[in-house]
């Protein structure tokens, strides 16, 4: 396989490379992480069973995506493809800082912004179906986002959670009360990261931010803020960074809850748990 990918990556860039050096690399619970370098070049490299190319090959289309609106910087997308039982996702080889000046985050949160500000479509959804961690994220083009979301986000989730065996409230009574309670937000289309936690953004050791491992579409933009307040939050000069280039809604507080419910289902139908209380809670709140 290693064999394989040098070849592809020797095709794909147009310069000879050979592995002189490979090691694992920790971090994510979905893929298996190693970092490969030859003579002059490192790259990062995921590794998944065979099954799991589309979800690299979706991935490698939203940050080839996200590259063109020439904004904020995510990883760039080197080639994919199977060897054997196996599929692999190649990308350049970031080094990260550790923590990062406020300064850094401030440009991140402007740079976002002006991600979100980009416009290109007038539906919600994207060209195909992609992943949120190893789930399965419905993009099925939708003219209206209170439509969209209750189906394609909420809705989607409620019916993998029924398979897992989570006690919810019944899907339909759900979808149709987060129809109602959007039903007065139309927003423009942007396109999202769509996973934008913590762990998916950083500041390279030049300054520069980063934000990686995404599962875009054209959504509603506040979908992103609201999840990096989800798990511990990002530096205060994010969100002021943010403000300076496009401020958010008056009306966001009251969205955020519902907007990150999609990600507390999705984790329940990861990884189980606690997630499934907390989960409840917010379907109770917003019914």
């Amino acid at each position: 396989m290693w064999n394989q990918i040098s070849e592809q990556i020797s095709q794909t860039t147009g310069k000879p490379f050979s592995i002189r050096d490979r090691r694992s690399v920790s971090g994510g619970c979905i893929n298996q992480g190693y970092r490969i370098s030859g003579e002059n070049q490192s790259y990062f490299v995921k590794i998944n069973q065979a099954s799991r190319l589309q979800m690299f090959k979706a991935e490698a289309l939203g940050l080839k995506q996200m590259l063109e609106t020439k904004t904020i910087r995510v990883p760039q997308p080197i080639c994919y493809g199977t060897s054997e039982n196996q599929s692999y996702l190649v990308l350049e080889w970031l080094d990260f800082a550790r923590g990062g000046d406020p300064y850094s985050w401030e440009k991140m949160g402007r740079q976002l912004a002006s991600m979100h500000q980009v416009k290109g479509v007038s539906q919600f959804g994207w060209s195909e179906n992609n992943t949120i961690g190893s789930t399965p994220q419905i993009n099925t083009w939708t003219s209206n986002w209170a439509d969209f979301f209750a189906e394609h986000r909420i809705g989607y989730q409620l019916k993998l959670a029924r398979r897992r065996g989570g006690n919810f409230p019944d899907a339909e009574l759900v979808i149709a009360k987060v129809k109602e309670f959007l039903q007065d937000r139309q927003p423009q289309p942007s396109l999202v990261h769509g996973d934008l936690w913590s762990g998916n953004a950083a500041i390279l050791e030049s300054g520069e931010p980063v934000i990686l491992d995404p599962a875009i579409y054209y959504g509603d933009r506040e979908v992103d803020i609201a999840m990096t307040e989800l798990f511990g939050g990002f530096p205060a000069a994010f969100y002021r960074g943010y403000e300076q280039v496009w401020s958010l809604d008056p009306d966001y507080q009251k969205r955020k809850p519902l907007y990150n419910l999609y990600h507390i289902l999705n984790h329940f139908n990861l990884f189980g748990g606690g997630y499934g209380v907390q989960a409840n809670r917010m379907l109770l709140q917003i019914l």
